[in-house]
């Protein structure tokens, strides 16, 4: 049984994948029993009434015949579900607790329907596709629920990692991270740290999974031929998408424009936009599937794209046709945190917004590619003086005047481009040849024709 000190705290943590607040009790109970059936059918929870959407205790009264009528409500979950409910009195007001365990007999149904929890919603289950996917998850557990029995709290968690979280979920620190752990329902019910908080809160989670990282790599060109940069990204997962978001920005076009004078901190304009990236790797560190022991999550830079891959394609809960309004995650527990932390908001919102973003710049739309691999391709805006500064040390000075006047006009004469570099007739032939043979011009018609210039870039080591 919970006491006011507790409740205080969860109270003070808000809601979550693990705790739902009422400020009274509805008439139609269904509400309440749907609520208890979701949390019985993912990792628990508690339900609080009397406690407002702005985290503030009201109170509230509830009289034998209401709270037999709960209890009967409850009762009508198949197969029966043991649940505490119980009032305390905090601060002088009355709070009612309904704490539901996680069930040992998924799933559970209410008039013939499957509720269950997804970061702080309670969703029911309608299509077929996703109650077999309940099945399978049930089958085998949600990785991030999972106990993972080779850490213990007092050496394998990281303080500062809960200092960081607790700043960025704007929890207060009057809560013991004991308690902290408690009210997230971070430790497993035989006593074990669970698989998310171990990803999320550990020393170093990539000793007890090892692939649970980020593979950067930057590509020379536009194919998987020449590695020009490899890093791994380690630590917890928000560590994981501090560090790719760092690298990220030292490896693409970023302007700075200066507003004001003074402390004011200069604007970044990254060539995509840096929501779009924070949204992608969030949703890959969220939805992957930590199961997959054999694939990490990657960032891929080309010189044309980037590209974000996890492992695991579209939950099978989402129809293909709803993809993009509306998902389910593989790991709620990680999802949840994430949210606490802001970095998320409804699951399936993020796709919606890579989307607009990508719009609002003028930019290509991300392509997704969602079978076994989950990729987002954001294409690049060209830079020609990037590109062609790569050639710099391959072609002469008038070979690269040339390439930029055929840049700046695809139909320009052979006598533009003489009077340009100061070469005779012969001259223009013999380097327009040259640039032929590099692979990086053609001509396409003759008397009225125009050059085909091909963004290629030089061979690595020429």
């Amino acid at each position: 049984m919970l006491n006011p000190t507790e409740i205080k705290s969860i109270v003070s943590s808000g809601e979550g994948f693990n705790a739902e607040f009422k400020v009274s009790l509805p008439t139609n109970l269904k509400g309440i029993t749907e609520e208890v059936c979701a949390f019985a059918n993912a990792s628990g929870g508690v339900l609080l009434i009397g406690v407002d959407d702005k985290n503030v205790i009201q109170g509230v009264n509830i009289d034998n015949s209401k709270r037999s009528a709960i209890q009967n409500s409850i009762g009508e979950i198949s197969p029966p579900l043991q649940c505490e409910f119980y009032i305390v009195e905090v601060d002088g007001k009355n709070v009612a607790v309904i704490e539901v365990p996680s069930g040992q007999n998924k799933p559970y149904v209410l008039s013939g329907a499957i509720y269950v929890r997804q970061g702080p919603n309670s969703q029911k289950l309608t299509t077929v596709e996703e109650m077999r996917n309940f099945f399978q998850q049930t089958d085998r557990i949600f990785f991030d629920e999972v106990s993972c029995v080779e850490a213990n709290i007092e050496n394998d968690i990281s303080k500062e990692s809960i200092k960081t979280f607790r700043f960025e979920a704007e929890l207060v620190n009057a809560t013991s991270d004991e308690q902290l752990f408690t009210n997230l329902k971070l430790i497993s019910n035989d006593g074990y740290l669970k698989n998310g908080t171990v990803l999320f809160f550990g020393k170093e989670p990539e000793v007890f999974f090892e692939k649970a990282v980020i593979r950067c790599l930057v590509f020379d060109g536009i194919d998987k031929r020449y590695i020009v940069d490899d890093k791994v990204m380690t630590g917890t997962l928000y560590q994981q998408y501090q560090k790719s978001m760092i690298w990220l920005k030292s490896k693409l076009n970023v302007r700075y424009d200066i507003e004001g004078e003074g402390a004011n901190p200069r604007n970044e304009y990254w060539e995509i936009p840096i929501i779009a990236f924070k949204e992608a790797i969030i949703n890959s560190l969220a939805h992957r599937d930590y199961y997959d022991k054999g694939a990490r999550t990657t960032i891929e830079v080309f010189d044309d794209r980037v590209e974000i891959s996890n492992p695991g394609g579209l939950v099978s809960a989402v129809p293909r046709n709803e993809f993009g309004k509306r998902s389910a995650s593989r790991n709620p527990l990680i999802f949840g945190l994430f949210e606490r932390m802001r970095l998320v908001e409804q699951i399936g919102s993020g796709i919606a917004r890579m989307r607009d973003v990508m719009k609002e710049e003028g930019l290509t739309p991300p392509e997704f590619n969602i079978d076994g691999m989950f990729t987002v391709t954001f294409r690049r805006p060209f830079d020609f003086e990037m590109w062609v500064n790569k050639w710099v040390n391959n072609l002469s000075e008038k070979q690269i005047i040339i390439l930029k006047a055929i840049h700046k006009n695809q139909e320009v004469k052979k006598s533009t481009l003489q009077q340009l570099t100061d070469f005779s007739g012969t001259a223009i032939d013999n380097n327009l040849e040259v640039l032929k043979k590099e692979g990086l011009l053609e001509r396409e018609g003759t008397k009225g024709g125009v050059w085909i210039l091909h963004y290629i870039n030089p061979k690595v080591g020429e």
